[in-house]
């Protein structure tokens, strides 16, 4: 036989409370018990723990010495327990999200700030990462969650709408075309324009609807990100059509939205990995997405009752 964690623990207890009685009402058990269990440990591990000195026991050196390792190690236990139960109320862990950099900027700061706010013993790990990379690393199994543009989910992955409105106008305040609460393809002409890269997804269905309308937009500058288009515009340099997610973050600092008579839907899918563990911490930031995304369509909606 090896020397259990039972003797260990009746050890400890006897040098805590000092005698075996003291002992046996720390463990809820009895004297005779504790006396056998003590005894069976002297004889497992060879050594010679106690002194009987006139009816008390008196603990060696080695006593002393093996105390000092049992310490430690139930420190450990105890630092197990501790780390159990803060996982059970939501205080320890971490989560690793990946997402395009513009949900870095928009969706996510709110939902980490109220997430942590609830859950401050969590950690969150973001990447923001642009596609492919995204997806392969969704399908790799790297991340809990994922934020994308693209409605085909990436192999190994399940997904949901988030998120889904119309792309709309920003414009500087001031601007001409703001006397208009909805805006044609048409008025567009001879306007100096702000655009999306000519690989933006977004940016190429736009063009679509330009072409069919017969306008050749004036284009003074041509930008990889929404945030960049935001701020040439903000400098009176154009106007341009984005992302609501970006234009309701936006709109009220030197910026205005109006919407436009095509309808281009943008939208925000959430990914979970199929074979990554999931767990009640996934489950709660899912919840805090769903409630920034439903804020955000309603801001939009405010917005756009405000230009009518």
């Amino acid at each position: 036989m090896k020397v259990s964690l039972r003797h260990i623990e009746v050890f400890r207890a006897i040098m805590q409370a000092g005698s075996v009685t003291g002992a046996a009402r720390l463990l809820l058990t009895s004297q005779p018990t504790l006396s056998r269990e003590l005894a069976r440990l002297e004889s497992l591990s060879g050594l010679r723990l106690f002194d009987r000195e006139g009816g008390r026991l008196v603990p060696t050196a080695q006593a002393m010495l093996l105390l000092e390792e049992v310490e430690r190690s139930f420190i450990g236990l105890e630092r197990i327990n501790s780390v159990a139960q803060s996982i059970r109320r939501f205080e320890h862990g971490q989560l690793s999200i990946t997402c395009l950099p513009l949900f870095s900027q928009t969706l996510l700061p709110v939902v980490c700030k109220q997430f942590h706010q609830q859950h401050s013993g969590i950690g969150l790990s973001i990447t923001a990462q642009e596609s492919p990379l995204l997806e392969e690393s969704l399908s790799a199994q790297r991340h809990d969650l994922g934020l994308t543009e693209s409605e085909q989910v990436p192999r190994g992955t399940r997904g949901e709408l988030l998120f889904c409105a119309d792309m709309v106008c920003i414009l500087p305040e001031g601007h001409p075309l703001l006397i208009k609460p909805l805006l044609a393809m048409e008025d567009f002409r001879g306007v100096n324009f702000i655009n999306l890269s000519g690989l933006d997804i977004y940016r190429q269905k736009l063009d679509q609807h330009f072409l069919h309308a017969g306008v050749d937009r004036h284009t003074v500058i041509e930008t990889t990100n929404a945030a960049s288009v935001c701020a040439m515009v903000r400098q009176q340099l154009g106007v341009a059509i984005i992302n609501p997610l970006s234009a309701v973050q936006e709109s009220g600092r030197g910026l205005v939205i109006r919407p436009i008579n095509v309808s281009i839907p943008y939208r925000v899918m959430l990914i979970r990995p199929d074979f990554r563990p999931s767990s009640v911490f996934v489950d709660a930031f899912c919840k805090a997405l769903s409630v920034e995304a439903l804020s955000l369509a309603s801001a939009l909606d405010n917005r756009m009752a405000g230009a009518s």
